[in-house]
């Protein structure tokens, strides 16, 4: 079997909508630069995602010098937004159990994400995970450690070899037709190939290039992973084979959490070495 190596890598400007596949990364301690960065909150604060709202898998954002985005999503003409100044105070959103302090994006955002969800929503921008948001998980997370808007940790491993056997299950069972999936249904940021199925299982720390990171637990998957990311409709899979085949303390797994444990810059191609 060939080495391990890094992929693919994705970054999710804004939480929910379709992102973007660099080549290269910059490591942060809360994830990868950008990534999560932004998000929709409904009236009451509480985040928006694709478990309420599946057609947001057809809005794409893309990441611009700055920190600035620009959105676009089918029947909308594109939006760039500058990220907010943060002397006009915070707005709390709700997620995870947390209470997050963030910046509003502004009307002009509001209004076209709004027109596009079908219901009142608020663009808005977390200005520093460091102080704003961290890991709350016992025993897996960790004092000091941050993460952005992203649901629990701040990276998300997966791995080619898993999602093939993932697939070849899925071929064997009562929704055959439904497969073989993409690896986007599950919205990693890094994707690793050369390993044996379900090696990541037994990592607790390792090295992407010079960048070490460690392994917090196993990613628990929700109704997300059912939709098309390509038409936002839904179906069994591969909810439905996980719990047959992937219980995992109760949860339905798919992909490993990751935490930072140095800084840098990853790349395509580059070695991923397992150190424990």
């Amino acid at each position: 079997m060939p080495n391990p190596v890094l992929h693919s890598l994705h970054v999710h400007p804004v939480k929910a909508l379709r992102g973007q596949a660099p080549h290269e990364a910059v490591v942060e301690p809360w994830g990868l630069a950008g990534d999560r960065r932004w998000a929709l909150i409904d009236e009451s604060g509480r985040v928006v995602t694709q478990r309420e709202h599946p057609h947001l898998a057809l809005a794409a954002a893309e990441l611009l010098a700055g920190g600035a985005i620009r959105v676009s999503a089918p029947g909308l003409d594109p939006l760039t937004v500058a990220v907010p100044d943060p002397s006009g105070g915070t707005t709390t959103a709700k997620w995870a159990g947390d209470k997050i302090e963030t910046i509003a994006a502004g009307r002009a955002a509001d209004d076209w994400f709004s027109t596009y969800v079908g219901e009142g929503v608020r663009l808005v921008h977390l200005d520093d995970p460091a102080v704003r948001r961290p890991i709350h998980d016992p025993p897996f997370g960790r004092p000091g450690e941050t993460v952005s808007l992203a649901d629990g940790y701040p990276l998300l491993l997966t791995t080619l070899s898993s999602l093939d056997a993932l697939n070849s299950l899925i071929a064997q069972g009562d929704h055959a037709a439904e497969g073989p999936l993409p690896m986007n249904r599950f919205r990693p940021n890094v994707v690793v190939a050369g390993t044996r199925p379900w090696a990541e299982d037994d990592w607790t720390r390792i090295a992407v290039g010079e960048v070490v990171f460690r392994v917090a637990k196993v990613c628990g998957r929700c109704v997300v992973t059912t939709t098309d990311q390509a038409t936002a409709e839904r179906s069994k899979e591969p909810l439905r084979t996980l719990a047959r085949h992937r219980r995992v303390g109760g949860k339905l797994a798919f992909g490993q959490n990751l935490v930072p444990q140095s800084p840098g810059t990853i790349r395509l191609g580059d070695p991923v070495t397992i150190l424990d």
